[in-house]
């Protein structure tokens, strides 16, 4: 009887510290609107700081030195892809009608017309000019053969001035003539086919040939000098009979060698 007492009161008293189901409440709240991180961007805008006025054209192209060579692995030993067009690089300095880079005196570009008149006055300029055909061409594709005996020299003339006419020996301004008048030719100075690395070297009095279809003739340097890359006027059309070698200068870009030579 006594523990049957006893379990009662012990259920009584579990019940009492029971809490009913009905008293549990929950309550969730929404997050206040705008609560999240601040943004991390800044907004940079970002510029290609490369200059937009670099010349990237076949004009600022580099034929890399021939395998071997003590410069071909020197970073911008190349020659010019095509050493006849002007470069970006203006004059110095100007004073007057001349410009003086370096030292050396820069005179401006003569403006001769070939074959015409000045009706204004009593000038007349008369060229000479004899253009490349089919016919003048030897079964090797070249046009001549340039000896320079002061430079122990003799290389084949092509037609053009392309990195393609360059590999194989002097190339031929395809604007200029082939025989009578100005004939104007070009060769690299350094590297495997340095044809022409010595021609500043050459002094006043020196005799070059030229043999072409159309003969052989012998020529006297007159003129050994250092000109800008955009002064163009030794390529003009002359009266006389003339031939123009032109070649870089080693390690400065904006001028170029060039050579002047009359017939004898």
């Amino acid at each position: 009887m006594r523990g049957k007492m006893m379990f009662c009161a012990a259920v009584l008293l579990a019940a009492l510290f029971v809490t009913p189901a009905h008293a549990l409440e929950y309550s969730i709240d929404a997050p206040s609107a705008g609560d999240f991180g601040a943004p991390t961007s800044d907004d940079a805008v970002y510029l290609n700081a490369g200059d937009p006025n670099v010349d990237r054209s076949k004009n600022s192209a580099l034929v890399p030195p021939g395998f071997g060579t003590p410069t071909s692995n020197l970073p911008g030993s190349g020659e010019p892809l095509t050493p006849n067009l002007s470069a970006d690089s203006p004059l110095n300095t100007a004073t007057g009608n001349t410009a003086i880079v370096s030292g050396v005196t820069m005179l401006p570009p003569t403006s001769i017309t070939g074959g015409g008149t000045n009706t204004g006055g009593n000038v007349s300029v008369s060229t000479a000019y004899t253009p490349v055909t089919q016919d003048l061409y030897y079964s090797g594709g070249h046009l001549g053969t340039l000896k320079i005996p002061a430079l122990d020299l003799s290389v084949k003339v092509y037609q053009g001035t392309g990195s393609a006419q360059l590999a194989k020996g002097a190339g031929h301004f395809t604007d200029t003539s082939i025989w009578d008048g100005n004939v104007a030719v070009c060769a690299h100075n350094r590297g495997v086919n340095n044809h022409f690395g010595r021609i500043h070297t050459l002094d006043v009095g020196d005799r070059i040939t030229l043999t072409t279809r159309l003969g052989t003739r012998t020529y006297e340097v007159t003129s050994v000098s250092k000109i800008s890359e955009t002064d163009r006027s030794m390529l003009n059309a002359t009266a006389d009979n003339c031939l123009t070698l032109f070649t870089c200068v080693r390690d400065e870009r904006e001028y170029r060698w060039c050579v002047r030579a009359v017939e004898v």
